[in-house]
This record gives C-alpha cells, sequence and structure tokens, in this order.
C-alpha cells in the first residue's frame, strides 16, 4: 500500500511540474509609450510562458497561436537575430 501511495504521490509531483512548465500566463491591459509616440493600450492577452527559449514562443516564425489559430509569419534567421540583439 506504501509503494502504491508513493507512487501515486511521484506522478501526481511529476504532472504538477510537467503542466507548470508549458502554463500560459495572461497578461493584464497596460498603456505603453514608444519612443516619440502618444501612449498606446495593449489589451489583455494570454502569451506563452517566458522561458528564455525562442523556439517555443508563438511568435516565432511558423508558430501557431492556440487562441487565435494563426501562424506566425517571418523569417527565423531575422527574428533569433532580432530575439538575441535586444536590450535587456
Amino acid at each position: 500500500m506504501k509503494k502504491i501511495l508513493a507512487t501515486l504521490v511521484l506522478i501526481l509531483a511529476t504532472l504538477v511540474l510537467v503542466g507548470s512548465s508549458f502554463a500560459d500566463v495572461h497578461v493584464r491591459g497596460h498603456f505603453r509609450k514608444p519612443k516619440g509616440g502618444y501612449p498606446q493600450y495593449v489589451p489583455p492577452h494570454w502569451r506563452s510562458n517566458p522561458d528564455g527559449n525562442p523556439f517555443n514562443n508563438w511568435s516565432f516564425p511558423g508558430n501557431r497561436n492556440p487562441y487565435t489559430g494563426k501562424r506566425a509569419p517571418g523569417n527565423p534567421d531575422t527574428y533569433l537575430r532580432h530575439y538575441y540583439n535586444r536590450k535587456r
């Protein structure tokens, strides 16, 4: 009985960790001010969990947004060059 319980706890813990690593993040609506422009409202939306991996972002060319069904356009090389050269 103890072995079965320990196995179930281990499986549950694994599922929680794996599930949270692929979680989506809800972003609240906010205002942003572009350089030299007027403030713009960004409506609430969902995005992939930030993990430092550009290949699993919904905006990576060829990937599909599960909420809108739209495929991201663009050139993967250009996307990666911009991703790694952005100011942090």
